[in-house]
């Protein structure tokens, strides 16, 4: 089982680094031959379930060795394009708006592709009752084009998020024959007559920062 993580949870590793046993490294991901990241193997404490975390070594980014895994459990913070969906409140994509390169290289040529498990992560979400809402999504690799016009057009689409990764990772997934499961948590607000951050220094707890996603997604992973 894979996951994606941010900077947030490299404490998680960090503190199993001191403890040799519970860390297995997984994979190295290299670009012009310079090591970037490195990707470990870290077990939970008391149980036989295992985290996969990434420590940055260089922020670009290149190729990465194998990982052998079928399903990716995969989450993070996203735009909100509704303002009456709450600041952290998980967003579940139900299709995704491929505006960015990388999925017509793996997927032929279409406005949205469907992320395939929604309803998987849903029912996890509905079976531990937690708060959720299911929507399209808009996936950009292009943040300064998130302009009023593009934002409108999504919207009326019905798209209630975007980030930057969820259509091109269901489009390599698909083409490799591997399951993706995704969520998201809702974050910045650009349904606003101007951007609203939503998010006070400091504060994680209720955000899209709060850790305890991380707890969810482990308790995704243990489902399937």
């Amino acid at each position: 089982m894979g996951f994606t993580i941010e900077e947030l949870f490299h404490e998680i590793l960090n503190s199993a680094l001191e403890e040799e046993d519970k860390v297995t490294l997984l994979s190295r991901l290299y670009k012009k031959g310079q090591l970037q990241n490195e990707v470990f193997l870290v077990k939970r404490e008391g149980e036989d379930t295992f985290e996969v975390c990434k420590r940055q070594i260089n922020p670009e980014n290149g190729r990465t060795e194998v990982i052998d895994t079928n399903k990716f459990v995969v989450f993070g913070g996203s735009g909100c394009l509704d303002r009456e969906i709450a600041h952290g409140k998980i967003m579940i994509p139900t299709e995704s708006y491929r505006d960015e390169g990388t999925s017509y290289h793996y997927a032929q040529a279409s406005d949205y592709i469907k992320i395939r498990n929604a309803n998987k992560v849903a029912d996890f979400m509905e079976s531990n009752k937690l708060p959720y809402i299911l929507g399209k999504n808009w996936t950009t690799d292009s943040f300064y084009r998130e302009t009023e016009n593009n934002i409108a057009k999504r919207k009326a689409d019905g798209c209630i998020s975007v980030e930057m990764e969820c259509s091109a990772m269901q489009a390599v997934c698909d083409f490799r024959g591997l399951e993706l499961y995704y969520f998201l948590t809702s974050g910045d607000l650009l349904d606003s007559p101007e951007w609203d951050e939503r998010h006070v220094e400091g504060e994680y707890a209720g955000t899209q920062h709060d850790t305890r996603h991380f707890d969810i997604a482990i308790e995704l992973a243990n489902s399937l």
